[in-house]
């Protein structure tokens, strides 16, 4: 009867340890998708910034090549 409880224990235990694990992995995958937002918004503009100064070089190279 003492090994059949001891395994029963063990059991929950690694269910417990398990499930601490998952809502561990779950808070840091929350946490890295935040971070992945953020550079995304950081990244589109500074896309927008280097397409709004670009945009005069271009305009005057089209224009020198005009000449």
């Amino acid at each position: 009867m003492l090994w059949p409880m001891i395994a029963i224990a063990l059991g929950f235990l690694g269910i417990a340890v398990l499930g601490i694990l998952a809502v561990r992995v779950f808070v840091e995958v929350r946490r890295l998708a935040r971070q992945v937002g953020e550079t995304s918004q950081r990244i589109q503009r500074a896309a927008q910034d280097l397409e709004r100064a670009a945009t005069p070089l271009a305009a005057r190279a089209h224009e020198s090549l005009r000449d």
